[in-house]
């Protein structure tokens, strides 16, 4: 009997109590692939290492819960789980998942077979909203060079709907990502000065010569919007979510394509009127002190400090 193909997991968690369990359940419920997973916790302040921890774990999977210490930001975290993973030479494909994803049974050996032989450096797949659920999230992601600002491929679009070609596709998005080995030694670790945001976006930049595939039957459903209030479907998005994105933006903007500088601050701009005309003032003011590189509002320092962050 040939051995069953193997594949690496990282999923960061903070404060992740409420959806790592469903996450884990449904992650280990894989058919036709074994699982090492790692859960790096960036010193969640609830009780996600009990939840994770009561976990029962079938064979071939693995599971193992490695603290990080700190509250350093998703890429943080990301790097240290696959620190711990890189090691087990049998793994050559490492899974970046989000903790408030469910995961169909054929995902994982998916992503695991996917252009079996095929040097590459990231693999995509179909993210569809869990609630409510049905439409594409993402398909992978373009990147608008004039602003920084970046487009979900396929958002909104029936969960059936085509997949998209693999050529469009600049970035794969960090909430269901696949690494292989290859990449890792192209590219270095995800970039951790964003804290959130844009970090796939950077290191997708990264991969040079090593293509970007995309997977039709990786499918997996994301509950948006439950960590730091993403948008979602009739879910505008957070205060917390907005700075930390036009921030992130504008970093993204001055380090890779400075002549787009003026066409990322009027968006900025553009932007923040639009929330403006809403009647949504603390989104305005938000995207527009992350965009002007100035410290979170008032409401989101308070989050932060409350999670230990100090930016």
């Amino acid at each position: 009997m040939s051995p069953l193909p193997r594949l690496g997991v990282v999923i960061v968690t903070h404060g992740a109590a409420e959806v790592i369990g469903e996450c884990l359940e449904t992650l280990l419920a894989s058919r036709d692939v074994g699982l090492s997973i790692v859960v790096a916790d960036n010193a969640s302040p609830d009780d996600t290492e009990a939840v994770v921890g009561a976990i029962s774990v079938p064979s071939p999977h693995r599971l193992l819960w490695s603290p990080t210490g700190r509250n350093g930001g998703f890429a943080f975290g990301v790097n240290h789980g696959l620190s711990v993973l890189v090691g087990d030479t049998g793994l050559d494909r490492f899974w970046v998942l989000n903790p408030d994803t469910l995961v169909p049974q054929g995902t994982a050996a998916a992503f695991a077979t996917h252009a079996d032989g095929t040097v590459f450096g990231m693999i995509g797949g179909r993210v569809v909203y869990a609630d409510p659920p049905g439409n594409v999230q993402i398909d992978g992601g373009t990147i608008d060079w004039r602003t920084g600002q970046t487009r979900n491929l396929n958002q909104g679009a029936p969960a059936d709907a085509p997949p998209p070609d693999p050529e469009a596709v600049d970035f794969v998005t960090g909430a269901s990502m696949v690494v292989s080995r290859d990449f890792l030694r192209q590219a270095g670790p995800m970039p951790e000065d964003y804290f959130l945001y844009y970090e796939e976006v950077d290191w997708a930049l990264s991969a040079g010569p090593l293509p970007l595939l995309y997977c039709p039957s990786a499918v997996v459903r994301h509950r948006a919007g439950t960590s730091i209030g993403s948008p979602k479907p009739g879910q505008a998005a957070s205060a917390f979510s907005e700075w930390f994105k036009h921030r992130a933006r504008m970093k993204f903007v001055r380090r890779h394509r400075r002549v787009s500088y003026y066409g990322a601050v009027a968006f900025t701009l553009a932007k923040a009127a639009q929330m403006a005309m809403r009647r949504d003032m603390r989104a305005a003011e938000a995207i527009l002190r992350g965009g002007f590189g100035l410290g979170p509002p008032a409401s989101v320092r308070r989050r932060l400090m409350d999670g230990g962050v100090d930016l």
